[in-house]
């Protein structure tokens, strides 16, 4: 197993019992989703990458009492180039919209803040982030749309883009509230 693969899991499985023990003493007063990593669009790309990013992951939502949502994080998928990907972090997003209706509608967007591997950046060893994020779903099942900029890209693998064309990487999760799978 190589060195991103094993450090990568560690940081998920790190997050993930962080977040549970979270979840515990706060008596699960938010909601936690199952995340299941989907695709990737290389905008103006040149070359045909894997923009089938299949992974899981999970998604503790805090409770929220103000028009800000914090969310923990963790997940990991199979990225762009073939190799595993793993990241865990935080989220701070605002409510655009949010209503009753349509099982609770809402519209939230912000910044996420994590630390990832790859195989194909530092080694594998572990880098920080913090990319846009948009949020759109209701209470049971939802969609997450982030944004990787190619200044992004460069700075985060101290390359330029190996495809010249490509201005940017959006990646889009779906998510489905933990409550929907249990009986």
């Amino acid at each position: 197993m190589s060195f991103a693969i094993c450090y990568g899991m560690k940081i998920c499985l790190g997050a993930l019992l962080f977040v549970s023990t979270l979840c515990g003493t706060v008596a699960a007063a938010g909601e936690s989703h199952l995340v299941i990593n989907g695709r990737s669009y290389h905008i103006g790309s040149e070359y045909d990458w894997n923009e089938n990013n299949l992974g899981i992951g999970f998604e503790y939502q805090f409770e929220q009492k103000s028009a800000w949502r914090k969310i923990a994080m963790a997940n990991g998928f199979r990225d762009s180039n073939e190799g595993m990907s793993y990241m865990a972090g935080f989220g701070l997003h605002r409510r655009l919209y949010e209503t009753d209706a349509i099982g609770g509608f809402y519209v939230y967007a912000g910044l996420n803040a994590f630390v990832m591997t790859r195989d194909d950046v530092e080694d594998g060893r572990p880098f920080p982030g913090v990319l846009p994020s948009l949020s759109v779903g209701n209470r049971n099942f939802g969609f997450n749309l982030t944004y990787l900029p190619r200044q992004a890209v460069e700075q985060t693998t101290n390359s330029h883009v190996v495809d010249p064309g490509v201005s940017g990487i959006v990646f889009l999760q779906f998510k489905i509230n933990t409550s929907q799978l249990l009986p």
